[in-house]
């Protein structure tokens, strides 16, 4: 019976969804990975070393939308102490970044004035899951915890060291004192 419910048990692993990991090294960080911002251009976040990071998913037509205004004013009175926010648009909870990365960075530049950088539209969970989500969201990769991203404007706060510190709600808002507590620590 013991035998049984060990090939049972295998059998039932082994028909979890599989999450291709061979190009992971989970003694690493953010910086092993290059995204394109939203104007095309790579961007290495290789380049944010020593600095605290917080990374959001963002969207143009949610709810939460307004968060953009205090992810601006945080960008803007933290940034040259350490601190940098990298916005990634995308359109996995109800349709609500139907944009093109033009219309996108138009929107928030136009209604919140983003000087923060934003990065092309991806997605943030299922099946087309960006890499850098994948290592996020699994602590099989990022070594802290597994997360799902519930919803639109999701933080997840990267140390210095480019390791996974936090994931915060998407309905806490940037300025809450959790978030500022992080970091001026």
């Amino acid at each position: 019976m013991k035998g049984f419910l060990f090939i049972l048990l295998a059998i039932i692993s082994c028909g979890s969804p599989q999450v291709m990991t061979e190009n992971f090294d989970t003694s690493q960080s953010i910086y092993q990975f290059q995204v394109e911002d939203i104007e095309g251009n790579t961007f290495d976040l290789a380049s944010v070393k020593g600095k605290k990071v917080m990374i959001v998913n963002t969207a143009s037509k949610c709810g939460l939308t307004p968060q953009y205004e205090e992810l601006e004013a945080l960008y803007k009175e933290y940034k040259d102490q350490n601190f940098i926010i990298i916005g990634f648009p995308a359109n996995n909870f109800l349709s609500q970044e139907p944009g093109s990365n033009e219309e996108i960075a138009s929107f928030c530049q136009k209604n919140y004035g983003v000087s923060f950088p934003m990065m092309s539209k991806i997605s943030v969970k299922g099946k087309d899951m960006h890499p850098l989500y994948q290592f996020l969201t699994m602590k099989a990769l990022n070594g802290v915890e597994d997360s799902d991203v519930a919803w639109n404007f999701q933080k997840y706060l990267i140390g210095t060291d480019g390791k996974l510190e936090k994931v915060i709600s998407p309905k806490t808002t940037p300025m809450s004192e959790e978030i500022l507590s992080w970091i001026k620590g």
